[in-house]
């Protein structure tokens, strides 16, 4: 297995939920490469970098898959994404 390694992408929001929302659709933007880990999606503040709060739930499920809904969404976890 190859290393796996972390990128650092500085952006501006307004607060937590617009950065975890902008985090998501980077990585959702980024699915179709197999080397992306989508379901690891996390967002720190610049100036706490090692406080790292998900974006997607990213809960194991049957058959090997994970929850692709938002951290702490509403109702069950699903592997399919809502239109």
């Amino acid at each position: 297995m190859s290393p796996r390694w972390v990128a650092h992408l500085p952006f501006t929001a307004a607060d937590l939920p617009a950065a975890q929302q902008f985090a998501g659709t980077l990585a959702r933007s980024l699915s179709f490469l197999s080397d992306v880990d989508s379901g690891e999606t996390t967002v720190s503040a610049e100036d706490a970098q090692g406080v790292h709060r998900r974006v997607f739930c990213d809960l194991p499920l049957d058959g090997g898959r994970r929850c692709v809904r938002r951290i702490e969404h509403d109702g069950d976890c699903t592997t399919r994404r809502s239109r």
